[in-house]
């Protein structure tokens, strides 16, 4: 039997839906069990459990033969991080108590970086299940393509995206949450011993003027992307109610600069198959666009 944390979500669903095509046990952990009555109609244990309660993530991982772990995000957190290490204690307290058999643990590119950012979170959370005597994989993740949710509505309403993703033409390592779905379902299938970090990133990297170029296909319409001025950020981040937009600034200046990236770069990384198009276009449908 799998657990699956955030099986509620985009990528813990995805995980969920590939171990079940390929006849697997699952284990749906949730915090809201009353989001998971589909899950359970498709024959899976549904338990809940809070990402900062020891005890309840201890029982759902307990008799595991593996553990997809996903953290919920936090994009304006405490200057000290505080949350990602409370978060971090807790997971290792799990794990350690329960020993499931196997463990995937959805990080980040740029997991590395020695310089302070957003992604700093899963840094801490690696460093802190690093030491336990189980078979883990951090699998990092590219930017997700479907951060590009957020580009429909101006897409559609003006043609103009704005973008923090600079320059435009600078391509940028994504992949799809389909993709993260299959690819952590079948490394939880997979047998191992010690630590490992898989890097997956899509068929190819995208610029943000593939992006509006993309848009722009699909909805037959002009789209372009604008970039927003650096020197704007924080007070941007501020007005929409963020209290700490540094590390989130850092983080896009790492993308930027280039200091986020895989440790094996390009060439060491693991590629996805899903394209930009599909998700574009998946994107557009559920926001019940032309």
């Amino acid at each position: 039997m799998f657990a699956i944390t955030g099986i509620t979500g985009n990528v813990g669903g995805e995980v969920a839906r590939n171990l079940l095509a390929a006849k697997q046990p699952v284990r749906g952990v949730a915090r809201d069990v009353s989001k998971c009555a589909a899950w359970a109609q498709q024959g899976c244990e549904i338990v809940g459990a809070d990402i900062s309660d020891a005890a309840a993530l201890t029982s759902a991982f307990k008799g595991a033969k593996g553990v997809f772990v996903l953290v919920p995000p936090n994009f304006d957190p405490s200057p000290d991080f505080r949350e990602a290490r409370a978060i971090a204690a807790t997971l290792r307290k799990a794990l350690d108590t329960a020993r499931p058999g196997k463990v995937v643990y959805l990080s980040t590119i740029g997991a590395q970086a020695a310089q302070p950012n957003l992604l700093t979170q899963h840094t801490i959370i690696e460093r802190m299940l690093g030491d336990l005597p189980l078979p883990i994989t951090f699998l990092r993740a590219a930017w997700f393509m479907e951060n590009s949710s957020w580009d429909v509505a101006p897409a559609t309403s003006s043609g103009v995206i704005p973008s923090f993703l600079q320059p435009l033409d600078k391509p940028v390592p994504m992949i799809a949450t389909a993709d993260i779905g299959r690819v952590a379902a079948a490394l939880l299938q997979e047998t191992w011993s010690g630590h490992r970090v898989v890097e997956l990133e899509g068929p190819h990297r995208v610029t943000p003027n593939e992006i509006a170029t993309t848009f722009s296909r699909l909805l037959g319409r002009p789209v372009k992307m604008e970039v927003v001025p650096r020197d704007t950020w924080e007070s941007l981040f501020l007005s929409q109610g963020m209290k700490n937009p540094t590390p989130r600034i850092r983080m896009l200046d790492g993308f930027n600069e280039g200091w986020i990236e895989f440790a094996g770069g390009e060439a060491g990384s693991r590629k996805g198959n899903v394209a930009l198009e599909t998700v574009l276009r998946s994107l557009i449908e559920r926001a019940g666009k032309p």
